[in-house]
């Protein structure tokens, strides 16, 4: 029930940013997000944890490449795709992360290699993506196209910055570093934001806009990372990275019902692709979860 209530919430969050970006500003849309679900996550890190601010050189480090490609990167391409493309799609695009997060891996970390079927797994995702895109329906040049590739650049900074904090030695306990990393992340977005000219002015404070800013802070953001953290204590991350592929059919599905946008069979095929190239590159751990899961299902 868990894990269904977080991919409800995240896979929600596309369709969220669409209708937000109607009423506020871009990048300072997220900023705010962001700073508010940073503060609410420190004050509960300092309520729940025995230590809630980074010392050491690794946890500083950590912090940094997390707000500026997690946080600031990722979201600010996110947002700025989604003028173009409906949540769906990008949820759709957003998950070749996984896909992407193992190609870093075997580039930056020597321990990790693709392999042959990893290389296999890599062009099945690239595949869905161009399927995604959908080029014959417009051409590259397209606003559409332009959007998926903003969006995909988001997932290529979100991938990286996973793989980079990989080798920092960290005791900071992982609700402090959420908090921390969504905060400055989010100082970050406001100051982008105000180098390209926006402004709390412009934010138009329409029942739907605030509907949409507050589902996306605290039940998108603070509410959904709690639940995350207690799934990651429970599953590990292996299983938990699954839910990943739950998101687009979320978003899809509450797309189809809020605004009327209908994901077209070449997207889906897209979709498929993506996952294959995943379990290519992912084909041992996969049969490793579906064995757990299996045991705790007999027990």
């Amino acid at each position: 029930m868990l894990f269904a209530a977080l991919a409800v919430m995240w896979g929600t969050s596309f369709v969220a940013i669409e209708v937000g970006l109607d009423y506020f500003p871009t990048l300072t849309f997220a900023a705010i997000r962001y700073e508010l679900a940073g503060l609410v996550m420190l004050a509960y890190a300092v309520y729940s944890t025995d230590r809630w601010r980074p010392k050491t050189r690794d946890e500083l480090l950590a912090t940094a490449i997390g707000a500026v490609f997690i946080i600031a990167a990722y979201h600010g391409l996110l947002y700025l795709g989604e003028h173009y493309i409906p949540g769906a799609i990008a949820a759709i695009i957003i998950s070749l992360s996984p896909i992407l997060t193992a190609v870093f891996a075997s580039s930056i970390l020597s321990t990790e290699s693709l392999g042959k079927t990893g290389m296999l797994g890599l062009v099945a995702g690239f595949v869905g993506v161009v399927l995604v895109a959908d080029p014959g329906a417009g051409g590259f040049d397209s606003a559409q196209s332009y959007g998926i590739l903003l969006v995909f650049l988001g997932a290529v900074a979100f991938s990286l910055g996973a793989v980079l904090t990989r080798p920092l030695r960290t005791d900071l306990p992982v609700q402090s570093m959420q908090a921390w990393t969504m905060f400055v992340g989010g100082v970050i977005l406001h100051v982008a934001g105000l180098v390209r000219g926006e402004s709390l002015a412009a934010i138009e404070w329409a029942p739907v806009g605030i509907a949409s800013f507050l589902y996306l802070t605290l039940v998108s953001g603070a509410v959904a990372f709690l639940i995350y953290f207690e799934l990651l204590d429970r599953v590990g991350p292996t299983e938990l990275n699954l839910i990943g592929y739950l998101e687009p059919v979320v978003a899809a599905v509450m797309s189809w019902v809020l605004l009327g946008h209908a994901i077209d069979a070449t997207a889906l095929v897209g979709f498929v692709s993506i996952f294959a190239g995943f379990a290519l590159l992912k084909k041992q751990v996969l049969l490793g979860v579906v064995a757990t899961v299996r045991r705790r299902v007999v027990a």
